[in-house]
């Protein structure tokens, strides 16, 4: 028997976790008698006025019958006023021609438009191969991003990963630079959450000499390093917001111009982004601007945290075992424990986790033992160190540091490391 299950309350989807912007975009009126109409700008220009000729009829009266065109020309959005009685204007501004972004309010009349990318869900197939480069995934939405990431990695288009910390941003976006036409080049780590405030736009753009007090020669910023390869900017979302306009005359431009100098430097680089950040939220909340995120998330990826593709902890145990420890093994009553723990520092922790076993192991197992801690989530290993030797538990919740893994010191400026694919990290 079929049950009737017309007034049940549909649940709501996950939000996706792959998205594209197609070329061109869609114009959405915000503000007039026509709130909520819309169109779409693809290879054929779209007018907006009061004629019934017009792609978008407003029926404002104060706006023109032919009152505005737009443009598709390359990678640009031109917007050309029609010569109307009342004007066109971009914040507060009138215009007869300008080339707009994604954000950008128009307003006409008693009407404002607002130009928002064409997001395109995507859903690739999941890959056959259980790894991408230095990336190791069973699990079917890892899988499909490794389908995603193949795709786009032929591409020069702007990257976006968003994901909790410890699931290995940094690694895509490198394996994203090893598996595109741009691999020769450099691969330059650009950390946004760790720079001063003063500081960051000498470090990503340049500066020249005596353009400021301690400028006492002319430096390349990470942009120019980064030139003919990759640039990945960790933790976009922590970058302040006075600063985000500079990344975004880049972003637009590709060319910089560094502090104190009148010029601009053309560059070519691939732009790849990541946040541990809602940035939908943030752009919500006025704290990541509109425009910077849109042209940020041209490919938007979203990394599963380990809690939920929990079939990929043994696949991930038996690799690490093998870089850290080959011949050591871990029963299956351990694999088990491991399974069940919530990861919550996600592959990062269980990385450290395994190759701090490895490292004290002196048998040829490593039994894991669970332990409930202050915080209701310590993992300890008993190490098997030999046959005279009785086990010893060791917490294994950060990364091992012993005669030959001494403490790092503390660094004065954030780093800037570029990197090649003979230099990829494993």
């Amino acid at each position: 028997m079929t049950r009737d299950r017309s007034n049940v309350t549909a649940l709501l989807d996950d939000a996706p976790s792959y998205s594209r912007q197609n070329q061109g975009g869609i114009f959405v009126v915000i503000k007039g008698p026509d709130r909520g109409e819309a169109v779409r700008l693809t290879g054929v220009p779209v007018s907006f006025g009061s004629g019934p000729q017009c792609s978008l009829v407003l029926t404002d009266k104060t706006v023109s019958r032919k009152h505005l065109e737009a443009q598709l020309t390359g990678d640009e959005v031109l917007m050309l006023d029609c010569g109307s009685t009342n004007g066109s204007f971009i914040q507060g501004s009138r215009f007869e021609k300008i080339a707009i972004g994604f954000g950008a309010e128009v307003k006409l009349g008693r009407t404002v438009i607002k130009f928002l990318p064409d997001e395109e869900i995507v859903e690739p197939e999941p890959s056959a191969q259980a790894s991408f480069g230095s990336i190791v995934g069973g699990d079917t939405k890892m899988r499909q991003m490794f389908t995603l990431l193949e795709d786009v990695a032929a591409t020069t288009a702007t990257v976006l990963i968003e994901g909790e910390t410890g699931t290995g941003k940094e690694l895509i976006a490198e394996e994203i630079h090893n598996h595109s036409p741009r691999k020769d080049g450099p691969f330059v780590v650009f950390d946004c959450g760790s720079v001063p405030r003063e500081l960051i736009e000498s470090m990503l753009f340049g500066h020249v000499k005596g353009s400021f007090t301690g400028a006492i020669t002319d430096r390349r910023g990470a942009f120019a390093e980064a030139h003919g390869g990759t640039i990945f900017l960790d933790e976009i979302g922590e970058m302040a917001l006075d600063l985000q306009p500079s990344l975004l005359r880049v972003l637009d431009k590709r060319a910089v111009r560094k502090v104190g100098s009148n010029t601009y430097e053309k560059i070519d680089v691939r732009v790849v982004a990541a946040t541990n950040r809602d940035l939908r939220a943030e752009v919500a909340k006025k704290a990541f601007r509109e425009d910077l995120y849109y042209r940020l998330a041209v490919i938007r990826v979203s990394v599963p945290p380990l809690r939920e593709r929990g079939s990929d902890i043994p696949l991930l145990i038996n690799h690490f075992v093998t870089g850290f420890g080959p011949g050591l093994t871990v029963s299956t009553e351990d694999m088990a424990r491991l399974v069940r723990h919530s990861w919550p520092g996600n592959v990062r922790e269980l990385r450290n986790v395994m190759e701090r076993a490895c490292l004290l192991a002196r048998g040829s197992s490593i039994t894991v033992q669970g332990s409930q801690g202050p915080a209701g989530r310590d993992v300890r290993a008993r190490v098997h160190r030999g046959p005279d030797a009785a086990p010893q538990d060791e917490p294994l919740g950060r990364r091992a540091r012993g005669p030959d893994r001494p403490q790092a010191p503390a660094r004065a400026y954030p780093e800037v490391r570029p990197r090649s694919a003979a230099q990829a990290r494993r």
